[in-house]
């Protein structure tokens, strides 16, 4: 279990039961005590859990976002087998509409060398672009979430609803053939709706572990989609549905 793996473990695990010790989280990802101590004290700083002697409380609530921080960690390959097919989806000279999160920043890392135009919904984004020398930046308005760093409100949806782009690469908390696409918060929900409703083509784009996953707000139904980028892992049985939808799924 890599680095990675073994801190959403921890995460989860302690976010379920609200509180654990060193022991039962040891015995849990196979890793030794000290092991387990050195993740806690990487969480804590990330502000995921809050230590106490022999163990561990949580500080998330039941379907709260984990820290931007801890997801980048998560998936890097898959992200960038991602984000270069999506990148292989858009053709130069397309203007592109580019959702916050940490999928979505390794497809504006992939369109570096591009000549496109991209108008990141994320300073993490707008910070990877600004010196692309074939990129045509734009950058909304909007008040930045912390840490996130994903610009919202409605600064950011008048900016979008201003302009038609000829695709949108939507990121997700959740995708599901029933429950459609969601996210954990109600303002990024709604700056996502705009950016749907402002392109002429949809890309969502997930890892598999979101696929079968419902968040709080939702943000469209599968039919609102054109394309589903997402990785091998990805359930056969929720994929075969959400293309049933109409829409295309590609698996890297």
């Amino acid at each position: 279990m890599s680095s990675a793996q073994r801190l959403r473990q921890i995460t989860e695990a302690v976010r379920e039961a609200g509180r654990l010790g060193v022991a039962e989280l040891a015995a849990l990802t196979g890793s030794s005590e000290m092991t387990v101590r050195r993740d806690l004290e990487v969480l804590a700083d990330q502000g995921v859990v809050e230590r106490y002697r022999g163990g561990a409380r949580s500080l998330l609530l039941r379907g709260e976002e984990p820290p931007f921080a801890l997801r980048a960690q998560e998936g890097a390959d898959a992200k960038r087998r991602i984000a270069a097919e999506v990148a292989n989806l858009i053709a130069d000279g397309e203007s592109v509409v580019l959702d916050s999160g940490t999928t979505c920043l390794e497809v504006a890392r992939a369109l570096r060398d591009r000549r496109v135009t991209v108008a990141p919904l994320s300073l993490h984004a707008v910070n990877e672009l600004t010196a692309a020398p074939n990129v045509t930046l734009l950058v909304p308005g909007g008040r930045p979430r912390p840490g996130e760093l994903a610009l919202t409100g409605p600064l950011t949806q008048a900016s979008l609803a201003a302009l038609r782009f000829d695709t949108a690469v939507i990121g997700c908390c959740g995708l599901t053939a029933a429950d459609g696409l969601t996210a954990y918060d109600l303002d990024d929900a709604a700056v996502k709706r705009t950016a749907i409703a402002s392109a002429r083509r949809v890309i969502a784009v997930t890892e598999s572990a979101k696929l079968s996953r419902t968040s709080l707000a939702f943000v469209a139904p599968p039919s609102a989609l054109h394309a589903l980028v997402t990785d091998e892992a990805a359930p056969k049985d929720e994929t075969a549905a959400i293309a049933a939808a109409g829409v295309t799924v590609r698996r890297v």
